[in-house]
């Protein structure tokens, strides 16, 4: 038998401002990994999170 999907799936965040910068200060992106239920919050997710390459809290966005 095949294995349903699970309502909790895994997403990852990505910054924005490093991800729309070519002048930083340091080569990469900062992402996070977290979970979400699909069926609760069926849209992409934005968090505040730490970005280590800015040096400050950005807003992280859901990436495929």
């Amino acid at each position: 038998m095949a294995k349903k999907k699970g309502t909790r799936i895994i997403i990852t965040l990505e910054c924005t401002q490093c991800r729309s910068n070519n002048q930083k200060r340091s080569v990469g992106v900062s992402r996070y990994t977290s979970q979400k239920n699909r069926q609760n919050t069926s849209f992409r997710l934005e968090l505040k999170k730490y970005c280590p390459y800015c040096n400050k809290h950005r807003i992280h966005k859901e990436i495929k």
